[in-house]
């Protein structure tokens, strides 16, 4: 596999009708986690730690930083955050994957300096299943 450019990562937002791109966003993160439940008790071998396979919590955070360039977009990002109700986002990683599911918006903060772009932030928590289909 070949280097993959930080801007091809995608970030979405259903609109009603489909999935279309955040505008602007300049940065990206995505953490996928699970959980782990540790069984260990005094039977454990040599006191080793034992793990319960596929008993944790998986969950997926996602956080973005960028500038304003779409005023449709924008507003999906700022409905999606007022309303704090589960929206539909996609994740496309290039040559992983593609993550569907709803998230919840925790953060949105903008910031602007007086000589320099408008500038906002966000941060995503999964909230319900996710699929994961492979590219």
């Amino acid at each position: 596999m070949s280097a993959q450019k930080g801007r091809d990562i995608l970030v979405k937002i259903h609109d009603g009708l489909g999935f279309v791109t955040l505008a602007g966003l300049r940065t990206k993160s995505l953490n996928l986690n699970a959980r782990l439940v540790d069984i260990t008790d005094s039977d454990s071998v040599d006191a080793w730690r034992e793990l319960l396979p596929g008993a944790g919590v998986k969950s997926i955070t996602v956080s973005g930083a960028g500038i304003f360039r779409d005023g449709a977009s924008d507003a999906l990002a700022r409905e999606s955050f007022f309303a704090q109700s589960a929206k539909d986002y996609q994740l496309i990683i290039p040559d992983f994957g593609t993550l569907t599911g709803a998230f919840l918006m925790s953060e949105l903060s903008y910031a602007g300096r007086y000589e320099g772009e408008a500038t906002y932030d966000i941060a995503l928590a999964s909230a319900g299943a996710i699929t994961f289909t492979v590219l």
